[in-house]
């Protein structure tokens, strides 16, 4: 008998894909591309916590207890746009890949 998947509103909080995209190089095949822009972001953590691949980093300030920046690695993340849909000062941008140097 075959053991049934759980659909994705069942998981458990905190459950962890078995492969994040740290293990390899994925962002050289997105459509879209997150720009985060700086000024704008508040630093609420949510981006960093919605990532389903962990490409969103946090540059501590030197005392390590508060975040300097956040960045974004685009060489694994893949575009999904969930940090923008979950940021809620609009700091994350979509835009196409090869979009943002224009």
């Amino acid at each position: 008998m075959s053991k049934k998947l759980l659909g994705w509103d069942e998981l458990p909080m905190g459950g962890v894909p078995p492969f994040p995209s740290t293990e390899y190089e994925t962002g050289t095949w997105k459509v879209f591309k997150p720009i985060l822009n700086e000024d704008k972001c508040t630093k609420c953590f949510k981006c960093w916590q919605y990532c389903p691949e962990f490409t969103i980093h946090i540059e501590w300030d030197e005392s390590g207890k508060r975040p300097k920046r956040f960045y974004i690695d685009h060489t694994y993340c893949k575009g999904c746009g969930i940090c923008a849909q979950v940021c809620p000062v609009n700091a994350i941008e979509m835009v196409l890949e090869g979009e943002e140097e224009k």
